[in-house]
């Protein structure tokens, strides 16, 4: 038993010098970190000169503003209802059928707005293009559009709505629903298809209420 004991002692006495090896050079590994750290404390101090630190306490407290708040819900329920009330049945009797393609006015706006919108008589102060979305992605996207650039007060619109060259058939599946939800929005108090450098047929030109005596 004695024997036994006497002949364990060798490896752990090994264990015990391969731990105090390893915290010998963890040691020295921390000395020269600290050696570095101390080193590049003196550049700096040497670089930039002698420093005064500022007193404790006196430090200015900057309010920092907080962003305001953003109503998701209240604008994704807008989103949804708009998104419903454009039907894509809609019988739009007030659609008039001309040489350069549909075009639209309500009722005690006069011929002369569709013309000037087709000559580029107002400025384009935005654009929307729905050219690819699917169905239901276009009409909520053509919604939001309208309401945002009517609150900005923006009136002269274009909308982008594709020649319908990829789809099937080569007919235009947005270009009629385009027309049915804009005369739908109330904001809406004219359009006409783009001139050709405007967009052509792959476009309307859409005027909101208060630019027709502009």
């Amino acid at each position: 038993m004695k024997a036994s004991g006497l002949h364990n002692l060798g490896p752990l006495r090994e264990a015990l010098r391969e731990r105090e090896r390893q915290a010998q050079e963890r040691a020295e590994r921390e000395r020269a970190a600290r050696q570095a750290l101390e080193r590049e404390h003196r550049l700096f101090a040497h670089s930039v000169g002698a420093v005064t630190p500022l007193p404790p306490g006196r430090r200015a407290l900057v309010a920092r503003p907080r962003p305001a708040p953003e109503p998701r819900q209240r604008q994704a329920d807008e989103r949804a209802a708009l998104r419903e009330a454009l039907s894509d049945e809609v019988d739009v009797e007030s659609l008039l059928l001309t040489d350069d393609g549909l075009s639209f006015r309500r009722s005690g706006v006069g011929p002369d707005v569709v013309t000037r919108l087709r000559r580029g008589h107002w400025a384009i102060q935005a654009q929307v293009d729905l050219h690819g979305l699917r169905r239901d992605e276009a009409r909520e996207q053509l919604a939001a559009f309208v309401r945002d650039t009517a609150r900005r007060g923006q009136r002269c619109l274009r909308v982008v709505h594709g020649k319908g060259h990829g789809s099937p058939g080569r007919q235009p599946v947005l270009k009629g629903k385009v027309q049915r939800w804009l005369a739908q929005c109330a904001e809406v108090i004219a359009f006409a298809q783009a001139s050709g450098p405007q967009g052509g047929a792959g476009a309307l030109i859409v005027l909101l209420a208060g630019s027709a005596g502009r």
